[in-house]
């Protein structure tokens, strides 16, 4: 069966979508939730912090990437990605697995690694403060130290 649209019909159509965009295919059949797109949007800003978390709570304890990939139970290629990728969006069972072994709320965890659809600003804020504090590389300096110790009990349940 072979449909056909005349080009006036078309245009008839156009008119009537007004400002709006018009979408085809995949994304037109299976429309975005809204919390989806906030859930997206807000992700990077946290996205740093996870990394840095996860890295310098790794680092105080002195195990490597694959060590802690083994301990809590989750694939080091996941690991690598959320230490070396400030955009990557880790799965939902892999947050769940390190907030359990570093003893956080799975929940704060959750959302600073953008897989939360509610939004805690004071949260996102020592988030980004605790990020912009600590340098990944070195050894923990008192200061890094001090702020990890802040973040943790930021990250623990109220």
């Amino acid at each position: 069966m072979k449909i056909d649209f005349s080009k006036k019909w078309i245009q008839r159509m156009i008119s009537l979508e007004g400002d709006f965009a018009v979408g085809a295919g995949i994304n037109a059949l299976d429309p975005t939730p809204d919390s989806f797109i906030e859930y997206k949007s807000g992700a990077g800003k946290s996205h740093l912090a996870l990394s840095r978390f996860v890295q310098l709570m790794r680092r105080e304890q002195g195990i490597t990437i694959d060590r802690l990939a083994e301990l809590a139970d989750i694939e080091t290629s996941e690991l690598l990605n959320i230490e070396q990728n400030y955009q990557y969006a880790p799965e939902p069972r892999t947050v769940y697995q390190l907030a359990n072994y570093f003893h956080v709320s799975r929940s704060r965890l959750m959302q600073i690694s953008g897989l939360s659809s509610k939004r805690d600003t004071d949260l996102i804020y020592e988030s980004v403060r605790f990020a912009a504090s600590s340098n990944p590389l070195a050894k923990l300096t008192p200061e890094e130290r001090e702020a990890l110790d802040i973040f943790v009990k930021v990250l623990e349940d109220k």
